[in-house]
């Protein structure tokens, strides 16, 4: 991890790429996989599947009596947690419903939004080195909630059953693929996967550039979300125990996380160093950390307003403020996917079970993103409705404006409203 003490002329954007910015060679593969699928459907994702994830599959659909009977193979503990987790994520997407509006603009003009769930959703949950059976939880709950008709989840073989239980209590159907191969089949359809109205969910760097992609193609995506990051404002009140902790909890994602530390004391910095040194070789997954270190930074500044704007610049997708009063400081951040305030709330409670979504935008993405929400599973249609007063009221307005842009057939369209109104007047 890189030690940098802060000055005005540091270009942190270079400093901190994220390390999917550096694979070069990514765009071209990732294009070449969703050619494939687009030309060959299910053959193109057997062969993937049988390159990436050496698997060999006889079918690509997990079967309703393997969903069924999944929760046999769960270990009791963890059923109940997953319960827990999908009531409090339940409870907090389902106070964000939003009232339909009806404003009346004008006499007798009445403007109308309503909301309407999508119809059918693919879900991506990672497998991979970690098999995250929260992310079907976080995807799966809020578009039940939002009343979504079908979902259909893709996710890498081997499936950890604890994945499948979560989807059979989010009513999914369930296909054994990953990568790029699945965000394509997703988007496009092949003989078993339909294809979907929108797709959700966190990935690697080869899942978040097909879901780039093929979003430029036209199909809707939720945001990008990539590899996970996570970055650390820490005062001389923080406990260095803590931050190393939840620096270490996004490390060992993988190897292309990322994780940044920025304090105004550089006996915290260094406090914390040693703590990483020591809790890294406690964990399973610690070449994994250790690699993801690498791609990581600590920087020393002056104040908590120095490193919020540094922060704001870089938009990490969690945020931690291990600060005194760290509510007070929520105003200055602008940028920033989930916020985790004071030091007793790891990141890891929202990961899992606080209720907060945990599919947030990476790789800077928070500028101009927001993380998943109940709305991200809505589309919402206007409706308007003008009576006999009301296109008297309006109707030369709109007459003005056809004109001023030479659309005639436009402005005629409002003129012989009034003119039936004059004849009927007479």
């Amino acid at each position: 991890m890189r030690i940098i003490i802060d000055a005005q002329n540091i270009d942190y954007l270079e400093i901190l790429k994220r390390p999917c910015e550096l694979n070069i060679g990514l765009r071209e593969q990732v294009s070449a996989i969703i050619s494939k699928v687009k030309a060959d459907g299910d053959k193109a994702l057997k062969e993937f599947t049988s390159k990436f994830d050496r698997v060999e599959l006889d079918t690509i659909e997990v079967d309703l009596k393997a969903l069924n009977d999944s929760k046999k193979h769960v270990e009791t503990e963890l059923g109940l947690a997953i319960e827990v987790a999908s009531k409090n994520i339940e409870q907090f997407h389902a106070a964000q419903r939003i009232q339909e509006i009806e404003v009346n603009t004008m006499p007798g003009v009445t403007c109308k939004l309503l909301y309407r769930p999508l119809n059918r959703v693919g879900l991506y949950i990672p497998g991979g080195t970690a098999p995250l059976i929260s992310t079907a939880l976080m995807l799966g709950v809020p578009a039940r909630v939002a009343g979504c008709n079908e979902l259909i989840v893709c996710t890498p073989p081997p499936i950890n059953p604890a994945i499948l239980y979560a989807c059979s209590l989010i009513n999914a159907r369930v296909f054994c693929v990953g990568g790029a191969q699945a965000i394509a089949a997703m988007a496009f359809g092949t003989e078993s996967i339909p294809r979907v109205d929108k797709i959700f969910g966190p990935g690697n760097s080869f899942v978040t550039e097909a879901k780039m992609q093929v979003a430029a193609m036209g199909v809707p995506i939720d945001i990008p979300a990539g590899p996970s990051e996570l970055l650390v404002v820490a005062d001389e009140s923080a406990n260095p125990t803590f931050i190393a902790a939840d620096l270490l909890s996004q490390a060992e994602h993988g190897t292309d996380s990322q994780v940044v530390l920025i304090s105004t004391s550089q006996t915290i910095i260094d406090n914390t160093l040693n703590e990483l040194k020591s809790q890294l070789t406690k964990l399973p997954r610690k070449e994994i950390a250790q690699e993801s270190l690498k791609n990581s930074a600590a920087i020393k500044v002056d104040s908590i307003k120095r490193a919020l704007e540094i922060s704001n610049g870089y938009a990490p997708e969690h945020l931690i403020l291990a600060v005194n009063d760290a509510s007070r400081h929520v105003d200055q951040v602008m940028n920033a996917g989930s916020i985790f305030l004071g030091s007793y709330t790891p990141e890891s409670v929202g990961d899992y079970a606080s209720g907060t979504n945990h599919t947030l935008p990476t790789s800077g993405f928070a500028r101009n993103w927001s993380g998943v929400s109940l709305n991200s599973f809505t589309k919402t249609i206007t409706v308007q409705e003008v009576d006999k007063k009301g296109i008297a009221s309006i109707g030369q307005t709109v007459i003005a404006l056809a004109e001023a842009e030479q659309l005639n057939a436009h402005a005629n369209a409002v003129k012989v409203r009034l003119n039936q109104l004059k004849k009927n007047q007479k």
